[in-house]
């Protein structure tokens, strides 16, 4: 690592802690049914909640005119105190978001004007800026699905603004070990690709996690190894939707099955990673990402099981999406020490 970038890597890394506390924060809100309760957006005038009791009743009796209001908590004796619980998740959510657009944007144009970035890390630089920008949009594209007739946002959306925030968290952290680990060396390229089908497989896995917790999948089938009824690939499935393609992307019992089964996808090829890693001579770096690798991918498996045994509740839940972080950040993290 070259002196000169050791603020930059640690500005990008504070970048990523960012992230990480927002999907937490972003995790805690979906799990808690808040993540509608604020039904506009405003850069400036959302920073603060309402600060007076009347301002309070006033935002309250706005969220009235949707249909989360209307359809489903109109029903259950919602309160003012319990749309102040929801609010907080949902507008501390969006502080966070705005504390990263600081940390990255007010560092970035230090930099800039210092003229510490070399032509590649500042291209790459531009590109987290533009993840940013959209990350915020796909936020609000998804809110806005659950504002105007159904009572909950659409599961695609969510899962586009989930994985994208993975995505970028992942960006983030190339781009810093791209400056602690500057020199190039031999790459393995058989372990790489098979990280790289690790990769994706993994990423799919963050997408249907995302179609599971839309569609609140997991509160069905609570069973394992089985479905319900002791059904490996339960008839409900093709019962839900007419055509494969809903069954799998729109179907509750039909993305279930998908999430639970490519769970073993990606602790099979991990552990063939493991497993191939034994015949070459690896480095500390390469040789402690892959038991990581192996290590999370357990943990995260095991989570996911007594999520799904236990019908999501609040910290189980939240482990398991905190635990998919570390086992991205791990994944990047053997990648980039295969590959460069």
């Amino acid at each position: 690592m070259k002196k000169e970038n050791k603020s930059i890597i640690i500005w990008l890394l504070s970048g990523c802690f960012i992230v990480f506390v927002m999907v937490v924060v972003g995790g805690i809100t979906r799990l808690t049914n808040s993540g509608l309760s604020m039904t506009d957006w405003h850069l400036v005038t959302d920073t603060f909640p309402p600060l007076t009791e009347a301002k309070w009743q006033e935002t309250f009796e706005q969220y009235k005119k949707f249909p989360e209001y209307q359809k489903i908590n109109i029903h259950n004796n919602f309160t003012l105190s319990d749309y102040k619980f929801i609010y907080f998740w949902e507008w501390f959510h969006r502080l966070i978001g705005r504390l990263l657009g600081f940390v990255f944007i007010i560092p970035f144009v230090y930099f800039l004007i210092k003229k510490r970035f070399d032509k590649a890390t500042l291209n790459k630089c531009y590109i987290l800026l533009g993840m940013g920008a959209f990350q915020g949009f796909l936020g609000w594209f998804m809110v806005r699905s659950g504002l105007i007739n159904n009572p909950d946002v659409s599961h695609f959306r969510l899962a586009l603004h989930l994985t994208f925030a993975f995505i970028t968290f992942a960006y983030t952290f190339w781009v810093a070990l791209d400056l602690i680990y500057p020199e190039r060396k031999k790459v393995t390229k058989s372990l790489r690709n098979i990280t790289r089908f690790a990769l994706a497989f993994l990423l799919i896995q963050i997408i249907y996690g995302g179609f599971v917790a839309g569609l609140d999948a997991g509160l069905i089938h609570n069973h394992w190894p089985m479905m319900s009824d002791g059904q490996f690939f339960h008839e409900s499935i093709t019962l839900e939707k007419e055509t494969w393609f809903e069954r799998f992307t729109e179907g509750k019992s039909g993305v279930q099955f998908v999430h639970r089964t490519l769970a073993y996808f990606v602790v099979g090829i991990i552990a063939l990673l493991y497993f191939r890693s034994k015949k070459f001579t690896l480095d500390t770096t390469q040789s402690n990402g892959i038991k990581a690798l192996l290590a999370l991918v357990f943990v995260q498996f095991t989570l996911g099981v007594f999520t799904l045994l236990y019908s999501v509740p609040l910290l189980l839940g939240l482990a398991h999406q905190v635990s998919a972080f570390f086992l991205l950040s791990a994944m990047t993290f053997t990648l980039h020490r295969l590959s460069k």
